[in-house]
């Protein structure tokens, strides 16, 4: 089994440089190691396992790696934040480099750590696309709201959570960005976007990647495979007449053609699209679907 450890690395050996050092090394069944996934953040590695515990052989690889390793077990029910496997400890929030830009990752910050590596790819076209105004909803650590706001857009960044719209204002000071010169706005997304359109609000660009399941504030749960294409419709009414939007879910279990069909119906219009693979290094079924969209 070591064997395959070193492959998955050495496959990825290429995509390691000075302006990104974090992705993923292992990716399941894409490398022959199902229910196992390594991450590296800044050279801190995080194995994630669908079982509930390490075997040996993995134990010792990791243990022998000199690094510091982190294990979370993929429960969906209790989400706890990883646990310290081996190496040294690394107790404090610290940096990574994705394409040129840095973000805050924390171990002890729950059962995500700050960033999604999946989207990767969607965030450098964020920073390639020209756009005065771009918002960001379900913003949580706002990184699609740096990337934009590096390249010289106004940014507004949606949340439920106070925690997560500060650690994306860290995040923005990170990358030379004074924060008070972006927007943040914690609540509903779906309530900020009604308040948008009433305003007559605008925006050039527009990222939606929500959670495949959320409850607001006052209790209302949001479906991805049932309310998507009304988080559509709120949008596109907030577009400015040449705007683009990025359309993404994680929902296994929507097949593409039905999330395809209800970004379509839920524009309401005539709209160009353009489908965006994942990133090289996910090498396992993709499960993450991006769709690029303008009217």
């Amino acid at each position: 089994m070591h064997e395959r450890f070193q492959a998955a690395l050495a496959r990825r050996q290429g995509l390691l440089d000075a302006a990104a050092d974090a992705m993923r090394l292992i990716d399941g069944e894409g490398d022959g190691l199902p229910g196992i996934y390594l991450e590296t953040f800044a050279d801190r590695w995080l194995v994630s396992t669908q079982a509930g515990y390490l075997a040996e052989d993995l134990r010792g690889w990791l243990a022998a790696s000199g690094r510091s390793v982190y294990w979370k077990r993929l429960d969906q029910q209790q989400k706890e934040s990883p646990a310290h496997l081996c190496g040294p400890e690394q107790s404090e929030p610290f940096s990574i480099r994705e394409n040129g830009l840095i973000f805050e990752i924390s171990l002890q910050a729950g059962y995500s750590q700050g960033i999604f590596l999946d989207q990767r790819d969607n965030r450098r076209r964020v920073t390639e696309l020209a756009a005065t105004s771009v918002l960001n909803t379900f913003g949580y650590t706002g990184a699609f709201s740096v990337c934009a706001a590096s390249s010289g857009a106004t940014t507004t960044t949606l949340d439920l959570s106070q925690v997560y719209l500060d650690w994306a204002r860290r995040n923005l000071m990170l990358n030379g960005i004074d924060p008070a010169g972006e927007h943040f706005c914690k609540g509903d997304t779906f309530h900020w976007l009604r308040r948008f359109a009433k305003q007559g609000r605008r925006f050039g660009g527009i990222i939606l990647d929500p959670p495949t399941f959320s409850r607001d504030d006052k209790g209302k749960v949001f479906r991805v495979e049932k309310d998507y294409g009304e988080l559509v419709a709120l949008a596109v009414a907030c577009l400015e007449e040449d705007g683009w939007m990025l359309c993404s879910t994680n929902c296994r279990k929507l097949p593409f053609y039905e999330f395809e069909m209800m970004v379509r119906e839920g524009a309401e219009r005539p709209v160009e699209i353009q489908d965006a693979p994942m990133p090289t290094d996910f090498t396992a079924e993709p499960y993450l679907k991006s769709l690029w969209l303008r009217i």
